[in-house]
């Protein structure tokens, strides 16, 4: 597994494409959120163990990891920072999305990767929600994943989310996007076999 693509965030973290040469165009990401850990660890955990043909950024918001909150350093949430149609201006709270749409460094990053890669299918690793959500035309795989881990399929997350990645790659892109809500009180070791067979699957796909 190489680094095919790197970017530094504001505090100097290095956030990383993972790779191999023949790769295959899925695109899984990591830690949209600080608070939200448990996909770096599965994602590591799983090239740990498995030759993958999958593309990965195991961590995409290496600063509100290590500062253990939602946003980035600039105190953004990045899943409400992509130049989408219904991106808008709001409050600064811990859904704040930028001043600007694409604003941030790891919200460029993405889409960097989604125009060089043309990825044909995403997957993200969130909390807490206990749902396989879905963008796009992404509802046969959906399927497939909630029987593995035993999440309902959810087309709407439940409330508004201006900005989002979602609607930026799956909606207006036609990728088909999966948002994968992990349970958050469950032990992440817990949800290793899971993931890893979740994963396993995409590469057959």
């Amino acid at each position: 597994m190489k680094i095919l693509e790197k970017t530094i965030s504001a505090q100097g973290s290095e956030i990383l494409l993972k790779g191999c040469e023949d790769y295959k165009n899925i695109l899984v990401i990591g830690v949209f959120h600080g608070d939200e850990p448990q996909g770096k660890y599965l994602i590591d955990n799983y090239l740990n163990n498995y030759e993958s043909k999958l593309l990965f950024i195991p961590c995409l918001n290496p600063d509100g990891m290590a500062d253990g909150v939602r946003t980035n350093s600039n105190g953004v949430d990045l899943n409400r920072n992509f130049p989408t149609d219904n991106w808008e201006l709001t409050e600064k709270n811990e859904f704040f999305g930028g001043n600007s749409p694409a604003s941030e460094i790891e919200t460029q990053f993405v889409a960097s990767i989604i125009e060089k890669y043309s990825p044909k299918m995403i997957l993200t690793l969130h909390a807490p929600f206990k749902v396989v959500n879905y963008d796009g035309d992404a509802k046969e795989i959906c399927e497939k994943i909630s029987k593995i881990i035993d999440y309902p399929v959810e087309a709407s997350i439940g409330y508004p989310t201006p900005g989002s990645f979602g609607t930026y790659a799956g909606v207006e892109r036609k990728i088909p996007t999966i948002t994968l809500e992990l349970d958050e009180e469950c032990p992440v070791e817990d949800l290793v076999e899971p993931v890893n067979k979740i994963l396993k699957l995409l590469e057959d796909c």
